[in-house]
């Protein structure tokens, strides 16, 4: 036997080995109930603070909508528009103010926009902590995308210590 056809079986050994040694799941962080509460209640407030009237979504990993608060007169579009602007950030690990920069018409990534649920306006952020993506976080209702983030920058910081390690 040649010593390339050896190198070959020794290598071809080697990389099976360790595709059956790879362990069949895995571990996952997730956010746990009250501290999305904890995120969104920050948000929240801050929005209040600046006389805002928003909703708030919180999604989980899975994009599933975890948190979802509503101040009493912030308008009905932005309970749908919130949830999806946490699932904008958390699906694509973006702000969801960056996409909107990148799905503008003539982009390479404008097909977007017609995906349901993508939201491109400001106000949804992902939820990272100690390396790991948790969630995401989405704000409506404030006077524009900016303001919207601003707030869901707050609900991060209001739950940073908690998610952070």
């Amino acid at each position: 036997m040649s010593y390339k056809t050896r190198l070959a079986m020794l290598l071809c050994a080697c990389f099976g080995l360790h595709a059956q040694a790879q362990e069949g799941s895995y571990a996952t962080r997730s956010l746990t109930p009250e501290t999305a509460l904890q995120a969104a209640r920050a948000a929240l407030e801050s929005c209040r603070k600046q006389g805002f009237q928003v909703a708030v979504a919180v999604v989980d990993r899975a994009g599933i909508t975890q948190v979802l608060l509503r101040d009493r007169y912030a308008g009905p579009h932005t309970v749908e528009v919130a949830a999806s602007k946490a699932w904008t950030a958390l699906s694509f690990r973006s702000a969801s103010s960056a996409l909107a920069q990148e799905t503008q018409p003539g982009r390479p990534m404008s097909g977007l926009r017609n995906q349901p649920r993508f939201i491109a306006a400001g106000g949804g952020l992902p939820i990272e902590g100690g390396g790991s993506l948790l969630g995401g976080i989405g704000v409506s209702g404030a006077p524009g995308g900016e303001q919207d983030e601003a707030c869901a920058r707050a609900g991060l910081k209001g739950v940073a210590d908690l998610i952070e390690f």
